[in-house]
């Protein structure tokens, strides 16, 4: 695993009426990071989202309909992964500064993807850099 990135399994409570899942706790969070925005964004099947990295940022990542393919690249070391998610693997994943990051959507119906992220964001300061990923 990239140094940083962590990958939370989901418990998920279901009965009857559907389901309930915790996406992230504070334990989670490491030294001195807060939460400062949450927001969901929907890909289409076949889009990809993302494509960017942060120098300042840490997002934390969770598909909680639909199913995807998670691209991360350390921009340090150059390391690669992927990771699948949503309905068949439901995770929360932390993505550290410095880990470009992209997700497309691998199935046939819409993908919803909640972001919690340390800071909010500032159109005059983004800290957003664009990254090219190969295959996407």
């Amino acid at each position: 695993m990239i140094d940083g990135v962590e990958v939370y399994p989901l418990d998920i409570k279901r009965d009857d009426r559907g389901w309930l899942a915790e996406i992230l706790r504070a334990e989670k969070r490491q030294l001195n990071e807060d939460y400062a925005q949450l927001y969901i964004t929907v890909a289409y099947p076949g889009k990809t989202k993302g494509r960017h990295y942060h120098q300042r940022k840490v997002e934390w990542f969770c598909v909680v309909s639909g199913e995807g393919m998670l691209f991360l690249k350390d921009m340090r070391t150059g390391e690669e992964e992927r990771l699948p998610m949503g309905e068949k693997n439901m995770v929360t994943v932390r993505i550290p500064p410095q880990v470009a990051h992209a997700i497309s959507n691998t199935g046939t119906t819409p993908l919803s993807l909640v972001v919690i992220v340390s800071e909010q964001f500032n159109p005059k300061d983004p800290d957003t850099f664009p990254h090219s990923f190969s295959g996407l």
